[in-house]
């Protein structure tokens, strides 16, 4: 296993052991008051660990070698993988929807008590805390998985700032359970929205950006001077690796080993610069 796999197992071991534990400890506080929010927020938790069993399968199915059927890898289970998490948070929200139209149609209000703020207060932290983590791990890793669940746990702890809220202005309203049940289905739903485009934008293809063409053009230049007016760029994000080909124009009298030579010289170099597997296409220059 490479160290990225192992990053990745890291993080979602780590997720699963404290949501579990959070999970437990939010249910008692929403039984004890009697909150529908707290009690959502809960199972907002518990899902977090189900997606992060998500991602620990996906890091497992992208790390597999290539194969004949699939010359470039596995690695965009990683992006769909980010699908079934955010399949998650939707039905995480719906649920907290239909709860709170139903406590607000009772008009039934909820008890807070010190149990309930001292609860909450904790999972702002340790959710804000499991969001850095898996931001930090995708930073090194670039797993979208690992982003998505970092968004995951940051609604979560946003769902609990929420609930905090409300735990101070519910003496007043007796309805304010039953609304930050829906605010919070709507942070949620903006989370699975945020999820659905990146992991969709990967699988569809996307442009390179100014600041990786830059480095390849400087690249280029580095190798063989500035005469081989390269273009036509494609680049394929495969999720542990990228695959890029583009067009270089040569002396129509340049021999083809001397253009294979110059091709092989420059994929290498951006291979080594950038962790890219380059195609050049060689055409003649007039």
């Amino acid at each position: 296993m490479n160290q990225r796999d192992k990053i990745g197992y890291q993080q979602g071991i780590v997720s699963i052991i404290v949501n579990t534990l959070l999970f437990l400890l939010k249910y008692w506080a929403g039984i004890v008051s009697g909150s529908v929010a707290i009690i959502a927020d809960a199972w907002h938790t518990l899902s977090d660990s189900l997606s992060s069993v998500i991602v620990i399968g996906g890091v497992k199915l992208a790390s597999k070698k290539p194969t004949k059927k699939h010359p470039f890898g596995y690695g965009r289970w990683e992006q769909i993988a980010a699908f079934f998490i955010a399949f998650l948070l939707a039905i995480v929200a719906y649920e907290f929807v239909r709860e709170s139209i139903v406590k607000l149609e009772t008009r039934e209000s909820a008890n807070y008590g010190l149990i309930a703020i001292l609860v909450t207060l904790a999972s702002i932290l340790v959710k804000e805390g499991l969001a850095q983590y898996s931001f930090w791990t995708h930073r090194k890793t670039g797993n979208p998985t690992l982003k998505a669940d970092g968004w995951h746990h940051r609604s979560d702890a946003l769902s609990s700032v929420v609930v905090l809220v409300g735990i101070f202005l519910g003496r007043y309203w007796w309805w304010i359970d039953g609304a930050l049940g829906i605010v919070i289905s709507i942070m949620l739903l903006y989370a699975v929205y945020e999820i659905l485009k990146e992991a969709i934008t990967k699988i569809l293809g996307e442009k390179p950006s100014d600041g990786l063409m830059e480095e390849i053009q400087k690249t280029i230049i580095r190798v063989h001077g500035s005469e081989l007016q390269p273009h036509h760029f494609h680049i394929h994000n495969y999720g542990t690796h990228t695959e890029l080909t583009f067009h270089i124009k040569l002396d129509e009298n340049t021999d083809i080993k001397t253009g294979h030579t110059i091709a092989t010289q420059i994929e290498k170099e951006i291979h080594q610069q950038m962790n890219i597997e380059t195609t050049i296409h060689i055409e003649p220059r007039e």
